[in-house]
């Protein structure tokens, strides 16, 4: 295992055996945008360890369906695109493939507010139904006309974002390039030919737009197979960032809330915050879930996306801008650095840390501690933290609906203390989360453990 340098703390690279996820359907689209060399809109680009012709580590695609053997997800880079900061007209996309395609807002999803203040950093972000990788670099320079600082990012969109990871690096050196030698675009240009998806519109279709691909299903490609899916590398730094406050993500994460991440840049670490809270929310029964929303990671999101966010009933996202913390209506959960918050009343129960909570947290890192030392003692030991974290929610979720179907089934309906504590829950302290879970997910019980605020 090779672990990634500060450039991004939070992502640990692990090869393992190949996985074959379902192929991507063809997509059908229409654009309109920017040109090739003027005014227009962009994103940015960030970094990793393979160029754009080398083989990726095993990866999990985020497309619902069955995993066939043999398939394979092939590359879908719909767009690359250089931004740039103009002192006179701010971000603006300076050169753009394909040149119809639309790209309105990615100039402020690819520089995060706030960047001048830092020297580079990378970004994911959702642009329509495509996802977008960008990084961003700052360079000092001797220029009156650019205020001694020049800001560039690279990046692309992808319906899918499990497979930018790839790119990461190849982006990073051609934002250093841009920087170095601007309006030079031929590496960028090769690369978009190599690697293009292919968007034309089905038989009367017309122009309809292609599937997102949201959160990665782990049932769907089980243990050991999730051995890199970028930037699943993240789990186990996430859960130490936020101790046992883990466990009020988790809950907020399952009953499908809209959870807004609040952090000054860099924000990239803070994308894979985004990218582990949904990974919290893995179900893998048959029947769960169909009559709630999917929890959808729309990663980097700026004051360009309140009318778009303002529809959403389930989203995680981060931002830089400070701004979204007054506007309540479009959160429910708020988290500031590692402060968790709600304004909802109803939800003011879930921030509670109860016995239940702190004996799973103990647990996971009891488990941690094994792992650790199976991994020194045995060279050929092959699971890795990443993979106990995420199973670790999945069995814990697993439990939890097991249990609520087999008593909604039973003649009685009734849920009683003893099945709570058996799902691992507290049966005064999670009292309020299981009745919200059962309304999210509509499962038909009866909760008969009484409320310790009425006697």
């Amino acid at each position: 295992m090779v672990e990634r340098g500060a450039a991004a703390p939070l992502l640990r690279w692990a090869e393992g055996p190949a996985v074959s996820p379902p192929r991507a359907p063809e997509l059908q689209a229409g654009g309109r945008g920017c040109g090739a060399g003027g005014g227009g809109r962009g994103a940015a680009g960030p970094r990793g360890r393979r160029g754009p012709g080398e083989p990726g580590a095993s990866e999990v695609l985020l497309q619902p369906g069955r995993l066939e053997p043999g398939d394979v997800e092939e590359d879908q880079v719909v767009a690359v695109f250089v931004v740039t900061f103009d002192p006179r007209s701010g971000n603006m996309v300076e050169w753009c493939l394909p040149q119809d395609i639309d790209l309105e807002g990615v100039e402020f999803k690819s520089m995060a507010s706030g960047s001048h203040k830092i020297q580079s950093d990378f970004i994911y972000f959702r642009k329509g139904p495509f996802f977008g990788l960008a990084c961003f670099a700052n360079m000092p320079v001797e220029s009156e006309l650019e205020r001694g600082a020049r800001m560039k990012s690279v990046g692309i969109l992808s319906p899918s974002y499990t497979l930018l990871y790839r790119y990461m690096h190849f982006l990073e050196n051609q934002v250093r390039h841009q920087l170095e030698t601007p309006g030079h675009y031929s590496h960028l240009a090769a690369f978009y030919e190599d690697k293009k998806g292919v968007l034309h519109a089905g038989p009367g279709r017309g122009g309809s737009l292609p599937p997102v691909y949201w959160l990665p299903s782990i049932h769907r490609y089980m243990y050991p197979e999730m051995k890199i899916t970028h930037p699943a590398g993240c789990m186990s730094q996430f859960i130490k960032f936020f101790g046992e406050q883990i466990l009020i993500l988790w809950k907020f994460a399952l009953l499908r809330k809209r959870i807004l991440i609040f952090s000054p840049p860099p924000v990239g670490v803070v994308c894979y915050r985004v990218y582990c809270c949904c990974c919290l929310a893995n179900v893998s029964l048959p029947g769960i879930g169909g009559t709630i929303p999917e929890s959808k990671p729309f990663f980097y999101v700026n004051v360009a996306d309140i009318e778009s966010l303002e529809v959403e009933v389930s989203y995680v996202a981060c931002t830089t801008e400070k701004i979204f913390e007054e506007k309540r209506e479009l959160y429910d959960v708020y988290v500031d650095n590692q402060n968790v918050r709600t304004h909802h009343d109803h939800l003011q129960p879930l921030l509670k840390i109860n016995s239940a909570d702190r004996e799973k947290y103990r647990r996971l890192n009891e488990q941690r501690q094994m792992l650790l030392y199976s991994q020194e003692v045995e060279e050929d030991y092959n699971p890795c933290e990443e993979d106990l974290f995420v199973l670790f929610f999945l069995e814990q979720n697993n439990r939890i609906f097991q249990t609520l179907l087999e008593v909604s089934a039973s003649q009685d309906k009734t849920l009683t203390a003893e099945h709570a504590r058996g799902m691992g829950l507290d049966p005064q302290g999670d009292r309020s989360f299981l009745m919200d879970l059962l309304e999210a997910y509509g499962i038909d019980v009866m909760l008969v453990i009484d409320n310790p605020c009425c006697p």
